[in-house]
């Protein structure tokens, strides 16, 4: 399944829930992340519940520090 992830395109071949696309990008306990399907953000506990499907826009916002 193809999807974009902050405009470039993804393959995800493991499952189609939001939780193990971040798993595969490797944020999947880092803080501080907001995440967006299609322009609604998914809160962090509905990510393991939350299916993508084929061309879906994810945006994957971080925090950062400074000043």
């Amino acid at each position: 399944m193809k999807i974009k992830v902050n405009s470039s395109e993804v393959e995800l071949k493991d499952g189609n829930q939001l939780f193990v696309l971040m798993k595969n990008l490797s944020l999947e306990e880092k803080k501080g992340i907001a995440v967006a399907v299609n322009t609604e953000v998914i809160p962090r506990r509905q990510w393991p519940k939350h299916e993508l499907s084929e061309n879906d826009e994810v945006i994957i916002i971080e925090a950062t520090q400074g000043g």
